[in-house]
């Protein structure tokens, strides 16, 4: 995952390769179920508003309130530091009005079918 490493906020030193965003591709290894760079790089935004009150039945992809002031964005990105913001997990949720921008908020894309640029030259 792509995260702030070595002193927060004046000294990163790009232990893994980057002081910013990373491309898709710089962190090949995927976790059990097959997915890559699902933590670090950029807070991601979801479709759902914040709240603090959750209820405590199981739910199946359970979405948020229905109308808000602040949507919930997900998963830390490179600023993120164990000393500042130890949340790098995909778990980890905060929030920020619709209208916020950043160079550490993004969006995720998902597609069923693995673009050419991104396939191995035996997937080819």
């Amino acid at each position: 995952m792509n995260i702030w490493q070595g002193e927060f906020p004046s000294s990163n030193t790009e232990e893994d390769g980057y002081g910013t965003t990373a491309p898709v591709t710089a962190f090949p290894k995927q976790n059990k179920f097959g997915l890559k760079n699902i933590v670090g790089n950029v807070w991601e935004w979801t479709q759902d508003w914040w709240t603090t009150e959750h209820s405590a039945e199981p739910k199946i992809n359970p979405t948020g309130p229905p109308t808000g002031v602040d949507k919930v964005k997900k998963g830390g990105s490179f600023q993120c530091h164990k000393s500042y913001c130890y949340r790098y997990r995909c778990a980890a949720r905060s929030q920020n009005t619709p209208d916020s921008s950043a160079s550490n908020l993004g969006f995720r894309c998902a597609s069923s079918k693995l673009p050419d640029y991104l396939k191995s030259k035996d997937e080819l």
